[in-house]
């Protein structure tokens, strides 16, 4: 027969509720009868039964990510796996369960959320910005169920968001090309609804604008995340009136394409035109030359979101609104020097 925790109170010399206290880490106990306790169970091989005690504590020791995940994902967004990492380290030091629940698309993320809230199968949930819609957001606000959005949300909401200041990161990226002695610096970016490159974009217009560097039309351009639209805006730009002397590159499968198109025509990288991205993938250094990045630590912006969503998960009602850990600047020989 399996051991109980009758039989462990039996052995120990306490009561049964005394043993329920330990397990369940309750401050009431002393350390000296804890420790006891604890050594009655490792002899007798005790093992509580976490399923029943969660239950009675009215609680599952579980945080689920929910985010969209479609093929190629990996590629596509590779953040979300270091934000995911990041968030696992610190959970598990909280000795939480994690589990990782993809959805194909948000109206299928809403649906999960509902039945999980329902369940009660979590305590708490991260939702990564792809999974974010309104109707979610407004479930999350009316349950009041415990959560985090990692991506700020696209519209006005109560809920508990943190993000990176992708503003910053496109002034960052504008200052130093100007440092470098680039004037005539051109933005390729995603599309033109994409909240980051809209935030990054931002930056680098009202940078430019401080420094009295022009900004004709010309020299932004929208497209997709791809190599081949990096080489399409690139070779737009190189095409038109007004050749520009450097380029922030939206995401590396621009620069990529970006760098191709440039040394089609003959020029060269950094002394003909400077290239710079954000985000230190291993692409960024594969790239001849390698590229200069601003880069963001989404592992520790994982971390910091886990970590605000167990404080919420003891304190309701606490309410975050937060830009996160700021970019960093890697420079490396796609940019010149002076």
């Amino acid at each position: 027969m399996s051991v109980t925790i009758k039989d462990v109170a039996k052995q120990a010399g306490v009561s049964i509720a005394t043993v329920s206290k330990i397990i369940n880490n309750k401050p009431s106990i002393s350390e000296a009868t804890r420790q006891h306790v604890f050594q009655v169970m490792k002899e007798m091989n005790y093992l509580p039964n976490a399923q029943a005690s969660n239950f009675a504590r009215k609680r599952s020791d579980n945080i689920i990510f929910l985010a969209v995940t479609k093929k190629h994902t990996a590629f596509h967004d590779p953040h979300m796996f270091e934000i995911l990492c990041g968030a696992q380290n610190e959970i598990w030091e909280k000795r939480y369960h994690f589990s990782f629940i993809g959805t194909p698309d948000k109206e299928t993320a809403l649906q999960e959320a509902e039945q999980l809230i329902g369940r009660k199968a979590a305590d708490g949930l991260l939702i990564h910005g792809s999974a974010t819609s309104r109707p979610l957001a407004d479930l999350l606000t009316r349950t009041e169920f415990p959560h985090v959005i990692i991506g700020r949300p696209p519209f006005s909401t109560n809920t508990c968001w943190i993000d990176i200041n992708n503003h910053v990161s496109g002034e960052m990226a504008t200052k130093y090309l100007s440092s470098c002695g680039y004037s005539k610096i051109a933005f390729i970016g995603g599309q033109e609804s994409d909240e980051i490159s809209r935030h990054r974009l931002k930056g680098y217009v009202s940078t430019m604008r401080i420094q009295g560097f022009p900004v004709p039309d010309s020299f932004i351009k929208y497209g997709t995340y791809s190599k081949e639209s990096g080489f399409d805006m690139m070779e737009e730009l190189l095409r038109g009136s007004s050749l520009p002397d450097a380029v922030i590159c939206e995401d590396n499968q621009i620069a990529i394409g970006a760098a191709d198109a440039i040394t089609k025509h003959g020029m060269t990288i950094p002394d003909d035109i400077g290239v710079l991205t954000f985000d230190d993938y291993p692409l960024s250094q594969l790239i001849d030359p390698p590229l200069t990045v601003v880069d963001i630590d989404v592992h520790e912006m994982g971390r910091q979101a886990a970590s605000i969503l167990l404080k919420k998960i003891k304190n309701p009602a606490l309410q975050v609104q937060s830009f996160a850990t700021l970019p960093s600047l890697i420079v490396r020989s796609s940019t010149r020097n002076v």
